[in-house]
């Protein structure tokens, strides 16, 4: 889909890296630039994840691109950035606002160069404004823009999403717009800046609360019984059971009197579900515990109850809708062996894209590169041995 789209990436952490990574998903030549020393993703990962010393934060956002290991610093290095924004499509940077420039990369510079070029910047709060300096972080985005007070239980702090949502989001809403400035760039010829920030993403996260806010409307105190958002009517929520857990959406009065043979319910109308939604939520606690998850959940789906099991990730992994949607790639690494990582996540008449290259090693491609830009084998050895530059081996992968 994106076939002769070359993509030079200058990105760090999750956010640029997920985000390039769509793009070399459905086919960008994405060449990801970085020191010699490697980006801060193949140092570091949670929970101290290493295969072999292989990163899986750099292996879950590295695949299908190629690697060249330069400093960018140098002249030498600035001279081959350069040579490659002449023929560049798309850039992606995720710098702290104002590196680029200071390099003499900034998106006026390149334009100078290169004036079809699509131009990606992903920050924490855009390149401009008061915020454009402070450290854009997901936990801190989910604090600061209100996120946060939205989970959890009264008697509780506000509570932060485990998972980097925001960097993520934030990831496919920049593909989505390079994406878009390609196409009009395919009529008009001209490319443009693009940006994406961590605030707006978070935000955008939050598009049905906030909208609600921001009309004049109170969204609810948390809930002390358990009601998952601050704007839908009881049930709607995770029930402790008997011997467990089970997750309860949207349910009509009627239907609850039913399940539940509790003629309780009856009493209450639409509003009340709203009006009344601690109290209708609490007496559905009640009745929750008094048995067993395998029990509610064959009596709510056979009375058309909108509820889930809460799975762990080991039944996640095994559940027959992730296997049927091949959500989960499995790949051998020369360096980290067995690998497994989450797939593309959209299909394309009904396929999901393939492995095509597996995550680069550091440099793995630089000599490739170079050769390509016009430079020969003495001046390759003389940036290997001056340190501007790292080459590695490459290492038949199979893929």
């Amino acid at each position: 889909m994106l076939q002769n789209v070359k993509v030079l990436s200058f990105t760090h952490f999750l956010q640029g890296p997920s985000g390039v990574q769509f793009l070399a998903d459905m086919g960008a030549d994405v060449i990801k630039i970085e020191s010699p020393k490697g980006a801060y993703e193949r140092h570091w990962s949670g929970v101290q994840a290493f295969l072999n010393e292989e990163s899986i934060f750099y292996l879950l956002a590295g695949r299908n691109q190629r690697s060249l290991s330069l400093d960018i610093r140098t002249d030498e290095g600035k001279e081959i950035i350069s040579k490659m924004i002449r023929d560049a499509d798309v850039i992606v940077e995720n710098f702290r606002p104002g590196v680029m420039e200071r390099l003499g990369f900034g998106y006026e510079d390149v334009l100078k160069v290169n004036p079809s070029i699509v131009y990606a910047s992903f920050s924490g709060f855009g390149s401009t404004g008061p915020y454009r300096d402070l450290p854009g972080q997901d936990l801190l985005l989910q604090a600061m823009s209100g996120l946060a007070t939205l989970n959890g239980r009264k008697s509780q702090a506000p509570t932060l999403v485990g998972s980097a949502i925001i960097d993520q989001h934030a990831a496919v809403l920049g593909a989505l717009g390079i994406v878009g400035a390609l196409y009009e760039r395919q009529i008009t010829g001209k490319g443009k800046k693009v940006e994406s920030n961590l605030l707006n993403a978070a935000l955008d996260l939050q598009i049905e609360p906030f909208n609600y806010y921001l009309n004049g409307f109170d969204l609810y105190e948390r809930s002390e019984s358990g009601i998952s958002s601050r704007f839908h009517q009881a049930p709607y929520g995770i029930f402790e059971t008997k011997n467990g857990y089970i997750c309860l959406s949207l349910t009509s009065t009627d239907k609850l009197a039913k399940v539940f043979d509790d003629e309780k319910f009856l009493e209450w109308s639409k509003n009340d579900q709203f009006n009344k939604r601690e109290e209708i939520n609490a007496r559905v606690v009640q009745h929750i515990k008094k048995n067993t998850t395998e029990y509610w959940y064959e009596l709510f789906n056979a009375t058309d109850v909108w509820c889930s099991l809460v799975n762990d990730y080991e039944q996640v992994e095994t559940n027959p809708q992730v296997e049927w949607n091949k959500c989960i790639m499995n790949f051998e690494h020369p360096t980290a062996g067995k690998v497994r990582l989450l797939s593309h996540p959209i299909q394309y008449n009904g396929e999901t894209l393939e492995l095509r290259k597996l995550p680069p090693r550091l440099g793995e491609h630089t000599e490739d590169i170079l050769k390509d830009l016009g430079y020969d084998q003495e001046t390759i050895k003389e940036y290997t041995q001056k340190g501007l530059i790292r080459k590695v081996e490459k290492i038949e992968s199979g893929v």
